[in-house]
């Protein structure tokens, strides 16, 4: 797997994977594009209503929004177990590469969610503990009671089996009522599907600069 480190419109990096012509977060930007839908559009509507958040990532990549997930949590103090899913880590020194390129304010957590040994409960700060599960998705126990579920998969057309039903019907019935699931695919196809489960869905305008749209569902 070939991947290189290119800089986004917002000055932060992502990752380019040749094999599937696929870049791991927005051009416009990675930094933004993780704030404008994980963070802000699902972690921090849950701390609205809650003072203990649980999050479930599909797809920790290069960890990003786990890391900006735990600066959050430790700048408002609400409390956040944080589960990701990922069946192919990336190398140690692709990540401390990418953590050079990376705003300075953000290096020393992403450091750590990096750097937390997989499969194992980990407190990054006295607000957040990490698990990273490395592991497959498609056959895969999912923890409960999950208040968050960032999708961040490659796209459908990119990786289509991590788009099927049956996944997001596991992750609905994972979920808290009133649970939220955020993800910047807002495709009809992938909208209305959501629905079918039973989620209530909704399309939200997408990062500055980036995509137009992005989606959020909500577990009623």
């Amino acid at each position: 797997m070939i991947l290189n480190i290119e800089t986004t419109s917002d000055g932060s990096p992502t990752l380019y994977r040749h094999d599937i012509d696929e870049h791991y977060h927005s051009v416009k930007g990675a930094v933004a594009e993780s704030l404008h839908v994980y963070i802000n559009s699902g972690w921090r509507q849950a701390a609205n209503q809650k003072s203990d958040i649980r999050v479930f990532e599909v797809g920790f990549g290069t960890g990003l929004n786990a890391a900006l997930t735990a600066e959050a949590a430790l700048e408002a103090g609400i409390y956040t177990q944080y589960y990701s899913v990922e069946m192919f880590p990336l190398p140690v020194s692709t990540t401390e590469l990418y953590s050079e390129v990376l705003p300075e304010k953000y290096r020393d957590t992403f450091s750590a969610v990096n750097n937390a040994i997989w499969n194992r409960d980990c407190r990054i700060n006295p607000w957040f503990t990490l698990r990273k599960i490395n592991g497959n998705l498609l056959t895969m126990q999912l923890p409960e009671m999950m208040d968050v579920v960032y999708f961040d998969a490659f796209a459908p057309e990119k990786q289509p089996e991590m788009w099927d039903e049956s996944i997001f019907r596991k992750i609905y019935d994972s979920m808290t009522p009133g649970g939220i699931l955020t993800t910047y695919c807002a495709k009809g196809v992938i909208r209305r599907m959501l629905a079918d489960i039973g989620f209530k869905t909704e399309r939200l305008p997408g990062p500055p600069g980036g995509k137009r749209e992005i989606l959020r569902a909500l577990h009623p």
